[in-house]
Order: C-alpha cells, then structure tokens, then sequence
C-alpha cells in the first residue's frame, strides 16, 4: 500500500501587526499633554485684585487720640464706638507703659497714612497735677507734640 503522503503546504502564518512604534507614539503623546497642559490656574488669571505698591489718592482720616484723666488717678481712652477703655488703672505709678505703647501704636498708624498723631487730653479738675506730668512725659517719649485739652463735659 502505498501511503499517501499529503503534502503540507507551508503553513500560513496568520498577519501580525507590529505595534510596537504605536506604543512609543501613544507614551510621547502622553508626556507631551502632560507636559503642556497647565492644572493650577496662574495668578493673572483669577478674577483678584491683587495689592500694589501704589498708594491710593486720598489717605484714610485717622482721628485724634481721646484721654481721660479721672479724679483717682485712672487713664481711659475714648475709642471709636464712644466706650471708655481703661489703660491704666494704678494711680500710685509714675510709668505708664500701656499709655506709652498705645500712644506709639497711635503715631504709627498716623504716620503711615501721612498724618500728624492728634492728642486730646480731658482732665478732670480733681485730678491730680503730678498725673498730667506723667501723661505729658508719656506723650513725648512717644514724640506726640499735636495735644489738646478738652473741658470736661458737663453731665
């Protein structure tokens, strides 16, 4: 018997697709987003005024400074709401370091918005002499030389 040999044509191979380039294509793309695409918003474009070194037309009104010397020796400011704050409440010291740094505090703001520190002083008549002196000396150690005295109100 003769065998029949079937003769095998050479295998066909199934196409391939090489992809190894559209890798290397797909990773460049991707740094190159990457790379450009901007995540945090720069500061030029958020809807901000941002501060500048340009000083505005017209300075803010920095009014004067309202002391009140009382009859046992107390110092109060006046401030802004109309309230009474007491600074110093010991009649017995010659120094005053609550007044003075107040006072400093005080020329300083009046300083930056190019005005002079204005000083109204209200003494009761009781009051002793010797603690007008200390607030006078307090006032020029800070070098406030713009001061008034106001009357007393009348109640």
């Amino acid at each position: 018997m003769a065998r029949h040999k079937k003769i095998q044509s050479p295998a066909e191979e199934e196409p391939n697709l090489d992809i190894s380039s559209l890798i290397d294509v797909c990773f460049l793309l991707l740094i190159y987003f990457l790379v450009t695409t901007q995540i945090v918003q720069k500061e030029q474009e958020l809807s901000t005024t941002l501060p500048t070194h340009e000083q505005s037309g017209t300075p803010p009104e920095i009014g004067p400074l309202a002391l009140i010397l009382e009859a046992n020796g107390r110092i109060s400011i006046l401030n802004e709401t109309g309230q009474l704050e007491l600074i110093e409440s010991n009649p017995d010291t010659r120094e005053l370091p609550h007044l003075s740094e107040r006072l400093t505090l005080h020329k300083s703001i009046s300083e930056t918005s190019s005005q002079l520190p204005l000083v109204q002083i209200q003494v009761d008549g009781e009051t002793a002499q010797q603690r007008v002196i200390d607030v006078l000396n307090a006032l020029a150690g800070a070098k406030i030389t713009e001061i008034t005295f106001m009357d007393p109100k009348v109640s």
